[in-house]
């Protein structure tokens, strides 16, 4: 017999030999994360339900008081474009942006709090790729729901209205754009809320300073007056207000639905950008 004899390899060298971690190993690894937390999937159900529960709410609303209206009102309806305002709420659009946003920030903030973040960067030590995995997870998972939400929404709007001769298609004029910006809406507030996770670190001040950058700004900013509404332009909620508005009427400062699609890429972009370098420069 022939004897095999091994050689015992330094720590560091073995460490230095041994290939480091994929990135698309890391999108699974995050996609394995997020998708194993029950509480995950009972939120985007919840949220789910309820954004498309508002929406639904508001046509049957519509529909259950249509025989009050007259034929010039039922033209004023169908002039304003009221059928596409219906199909998705700015209600519904704030409670989606709020929740989103909070499902976003716990993806980061939920390790901090359980300590998981210290045992997942001592795996990997790119700290940079992990939380560009996390980013490209949430970017996904989010924009499939809400591509769902928003086109189920749609429909059973539309479906309701129809029934009295008022609902639109998806190929009338502003109804493709009306479905495209509610449903991107989810990830940039996702990925907001995963900044805002990455920096603060802590869930209660997380999910405070979310509702006051999504709902309170948006509220406080007028456009009355050319600071106030130029801020108020940089904001999602009002991006996709612009963006949802067919039949936009001029105001005292006025903006183009180019600038609107612009901010939903500015803070995507601005969003992951600040996580994966908070990341990086802080300790754990």
């Amino acid at each position: 017999m022939t004897a095999t004899t091994t050689t015992d390899v330094p720590d560091g060298e073995r460490a230095t030999r041994e290939p480091g971690a994929r990135f698309r190993d890391l999108v699974a690894a995050e996609w394995l994360k997020h998708r194993s937390l029950r509480s995950t999937w009972i939120a985007y159900g919840a949220t789910a339900l309820a954004v498309i529960g508002c929406n639904a709410g508001t046509a049957y609303d519509t529909y259950s008081h249509w025989t009050l209206q007259v034929s010039k009102d039922r033209a004023a309806f169908e002039k304003d474009g009221i059928a596409l305002q219906e199909a998705f709420t700015p209600n519904a659009a704030l409670l989606m942006a709020l929740a989103i946003g909070a499902i976003g920030a716990l993806v980061i903030v939920g390790e901090y709090s359980t300590g998981t973040i210290r045992t997942t960067c001592a795996a990997v030590p790119a700290r940079r790729s992990v939380m560009g995995a996390k980013a490209v997870v949430v970017t996904v998972v989010t924009t499939v729901f809400g591509m769902v939400v928003a086109g189920v929404s749609f429909a059973a709007t539309q479906a309701i209205l129809d029934r009295r001769d008022a609902g639109v298609a998806i190929g009338d004029p502003g109804a493709f754009r009306v479905v495209l910006a509610s449903a991107l809406l989810a990830p940039v507030c996702a990925l907001a809320g995963l900044a805002l996770g990455a920096v603060i670190r802590h869930t209660a001040s997380t999910m405070i300073i979310s509702v006051v950058v999504v709902l309170v700004l948006p509220l406080f900013l007028t456009d009355g007056r050319h600071r106030s509404a130029v801020a108020g332009h940089a904001l999602p909620y009002r991006a996709w207000l612009r963006l949802v508005d067919v039949d936009y009427s001029p105001i005292a400062f006025p903006w183009s639905t180019g600038g609107a699609w612009t901010v939903y890429a500015v803070w995507a972009g601005a969003a992951c950008a600040v996580a994966v370098t908070s990341i990086h420069r802080r300790d754990q």
